[in-house]
């Protein structure tokens, strides 16, 4: 049985006592919150495995929640939403929402979803070999030694910021990351400074990678919000 915790964010109490009782009959631990800023509040003091959270919330509403937890950690989110028009669905991904699902919904097929998710999450592309090294197609990272290996045969030499930056874009292939986002993994939450910062060492990362911008292997750019990694799981 899932000890796992999910944070079900909803301003209405019918459906988080609805969704509740679906998941925790999977098993799942289940926190609630029922505005904004309680949600941020949750995911900082409970540490919640993912967050199923709605659109329309007091306080703050879906999207900013989502950011500022994109900005903290790699927490997988399913966002509920009562709106189906495709900019809702285009603004919840490219900020990093794993899941979209429209009201009304199934509770049953939303916590089919949450296991889906989490178990993606639990193996998902580009997690460490038993050894930890992070291997793609043309690109191996080991986070132990701190080494990078391009066509496994050119060893790149990068700095310490610039490596930490790809290994933590590395670590889930994929996933959008604001620039904020990578400052607070790479700099620090205490981070004050230019956010354009983070462009410079992409450029460095990318020079060193041999890695072209207009037709990247390996280090995307997602116009106007930041930067994922496309490497491929070898």
């Amino acid at each position: 049985m899932s000890t796992q915790r999910v944070l079900v964010v909803d301003d209405e109490p019918k459906i988080r006592m609805t969704v509740r009782g679906y998941l925790e009959a999977d098993g799942f631990q289940v926190i609630e919150a029922a505005d904004g800023p309680s949600a941020l509040q949750a995911v900082n003091s409970d540490r919640p495995d993912l967050v199923v959270l709605d659109v329309m919330l007091p306080g703050l509403d879906g999207f900013q929640v989502l950011r500022r937890i994109r900005e903290k950690g790699l927490i997988p989110v399913i966002m509920l939403t009562a709106r189906d028009e495709e900019v809702d669905r285009l603004i919840g991904f490219t900020t990093g929402s794993d899941d979209y699902v429209t009201k009304p919904f199934s509770p049953r097929e939303l916590a089919l979803r949450v296991r889906a998710i989490l178990r993606r999450a639990d193996n998902r592309p580009g997690a460490a070999h038993e050894d930890g090294v992070l291997r793609f197609d043309g690109l191996h990272v080991d986070p132990d030694t701190r080494t990078v290996l391009v066509d496994a045969d050119r060893t790149v030499e990068l700095s310490a910021l610039d490596f930490d930056l790809l290994l933590a874009m590395a670590r889930v292939p994929g996933r959008v990351f604001t620039r904020r986002g990578l400052l607070t993994h790479v700099w620090g939450e205490d981070f004050f400074g230019d956010e354009r910062v983070v462009d410079v060492h992409i450029r460095t990362l990318r020079r060193a990678l041999g890695d072209d911008a207009s037709a990247p292997r390996f280090v995307g750019t997602v116009r106007t919000i930041g930067y994922r990694f496309l490497g491929h799981p070898a």
